[in-house]
């Protein structure tokens, strides 16, 4: 199963991973390989992630406080966010359109 990011998907990780660098050198990487592992889960269980919305599923992110926003469409994972759990839920849903 291939994943695709939404660009602001993208743009969000990005921004996390030089927060984190930016915080303590090295850290922007940890955060990284986080990522990539909630991802690889992500291709074998795809809908293994908790349900939040109609198709929509959160995967949390191990020692982050993060989750994935993703939806499975014909055999592919989109990425809609990168969301920080403080965030104000529901903010991705215009990425929907």
């Amino acid at each position: 199963m291939k994943i695709f990011f939404h660009p602001k998907a993208e743009e969000e990780l990005k921004e996390s991973v030089l927060y984190y660098e930016e915080c303590q050198k090295g850290l922007g990487l940890k955060f990284l390989n986080e990522i990539n592992k909630s991802l690889k889960r992500l291709k074998l269980f795809p809908f293994s992630s908790q349900l939040i919305e109609d198709d929509i599923r959160r995967c949390l992110v191990n020692r982050f406080p993060f989750g994935i926003i993703y939806f499975v469409n014909d055999k592919k994972i989109i990425v809609l966010a990168i969301m920080h759990l403080k965030k104000k839920p529901g903010y991705w849903k215009d990425r929907l359109k």
